[in-house]
């Protein structure tokens, strides 16, 4: 499979030699299907009976005024699945180098194919026999950067940990399992952990962690993964991710139709943070990093907190609950003050934490929120060269007066206008002075169509992010 620019064509040089080696059929094929080089265009033909090569492509990859990473990672993601139906079993591809070198290239290269290629069928009765499984893929003018596809397979097995999670039912993901994964974590690459129970919260004073969890029959889990290079570490961060296992609404019990029977996806955050910490354990970068989540179920019952109730956080602060299905801002309350108290240099969330945000961003896009620009610029540098897209947002501190209660300190939810906003600006106030970001993956953690090299369902959004800004 070759990729071509827009400018590549006429075919020169390496292609011209090319074409005289297939007795002129890439010619041919690019004339009948009258082949532009367009961005995710694709052609495909056979080639004469007796050569070793059985069929030869062409993708388009648009113009190389606008080839990015991201680009040769979809384009990359497009030869597999192309490969894929035609049945083939090997693969080789040639594209162009980035210009940031062949061995960024080669790892988005790596990528865009693994995560095309990976499909979940954990739940189906049975596996899918139409699909032609690829046993072999040569990326062509990459050798040499082994190192550079080896860390691209490590970071895939992370992206596909979170996309396994966030796909789970929720009577399979359970707080119980994401503890459990933190475990087989720890285990297999030599991590630190600690789970604290109810109890333990408790005793830190986590009232608002608790006043979601009390509803379920299933304990909270709050997890606590800590990854320490071998030599002395240049930097300290924390990510923690949001993980509402189920959220139902609580007693503003989600109506049916608003996507209720998707909240298992309310963990997305803490699956991109166990994600990473899979690729971040193999990669054994010279960064202390903190790897946290407050895991429950938000659920309905008689021990359920109500509307008009009032928490108490961990660093005293006090919120009157006026909407139960704002929880996950209440649960990483918690989780931030326990982060904030770790002495690390720098901490960011992840979580889905308004449907303000996808109405603002769409579905590909997260919203990036901080009051500290290096911190800011920093995470958005790392997701330009992950290709997960991500946008900055205002916090303007004015819009903390709809969050004002007249009976607490504060209310968890305000205004409907500027939602993603005040969200953020509630989490503010449990951090002192670390630097922190928060991250509102609401729409980039599930696609309902093919997307790039995301199959429809859970795409995994953040890990690939998460790597690059604790490597950078």
């Amino acid at each position: 499979m070759i990729g071509l620019s827009e400018e590549s064509l006429p075919l020169t040089g390496i292609l011209s030699d090319l074409n005289a080696q297939v007795d002129g059929l890439l010619q041919t094929l690019i004339d009948e299907e009258a082949f532009e080089g367009k961005a995710g265009t694709t052609a495909i033909t056979r080639l004469n009976a007796g050569s070793s090569v059985k069929k030869i492509g062409v993708l388009g990859l648009g113009s190389s005024d606008a080839m990015n990473l991201e680009s040769l990672r979809r384009g990359a993601a497009s030869a597999a699945k192309l490969a894929q139906k035609a049945k083939a079993t090997s693969l080789a591809i040639s594209f162009p180098v980035w210009n940031n070198g062949p061995a960024v290239t080669a790892q988005a290269l790596t990528e865009g194919i693994i995560l095309a290629l990976n499909k979940d069928s954990r739940f189906k009765s049975e596996p899918d026999k139409t699909k032609t499984e690829l046993s072999q893929i040569h990326l062509l003018a990459f050798a040499g950067h082994d190192a550079a596809i080896e860390k691209a397979k490590v970071i895939c097995e992370g992206v596909i940990l979170a996309r396994e999670l966030v796909s789970a039912p929720p009577n399979v993901v359970t707080p119980e399992k994401l503890a459990d994964t933190a475990a087989d974590l720890a285990k297999d690459y030599g991590l630190k952990l600690e789970v604290l129970e109810r109890e333990a919260c408790e005793q830190l004073g986590m009232g608002a962690y608790l006043g979601v969890a009390k509803a379920s029959d299933l304990p909270p889990k709050f997890i606590h993964l800590t990854y320490s290079p071998e030599s002395t570490a240049k930097r300290k961060v924390a990510i923690i991710g949001k993980g509402l296992t189920f959220d139902s609404g609580g007693l503003n019990l989600k109506p049916s139709g608003s996507g209720i029977e998707m909240m298992k996806i309310d963990m997305g955050g803490a699956a991109a943070v166990l994600g990473a910490a899979k690729a971040i354990a193999q990669l054994k970068p010279d960064v202390e990093v903190h790897f946290i989540s407050a895991a429950t179920e938000n659920m309905v019952s008689g021990h359920a907190m109500r509307p008009g109730d009032i928490l108490t956080a961990s660093n005293g602060k006090t919120i009157e609950v006026n909407n139960t299905d704002a929880e996950g801002r209440l649960t990483l309350a918690d989780a931030l003050v326990y982060a904030d108290k770790l002495g690390v240099d720098a901490m960011i969330d992840l979580a889905t934490l308004t449907g303000a945000c996808v109405v603002a961003l769409g579905d590909d896009i997260s919203a990036l929120f901080s009051p500290n620009e290096e911190l800011a610029e920093s995470l958005s540098s790392a997701a330009r060269l992950s290709g997960e897209k991500m946008w900055q947002m205002p916090m303007e501190d004015k819009y903390f007066e709809g969050l004002k209660s007249v009976v607490a300190d504060m209310k968890n939810t305000g205004p409907r206008a500027g939602g993603s906003i005040t969200a953020a600006l509630f989490l503010k106030q449990f951090v002192k002075d670390t630097p922190w970001a928060h991250i509102d993956v609401a729409g980039p953690v599930w696609t309902d169509k093919e997307n790039g090299y995301n199959s429809p369902g859970a795409t995994g959004y953040g890990v690939r992010m998460l790597v690059q800004w604790v490597s950078e």
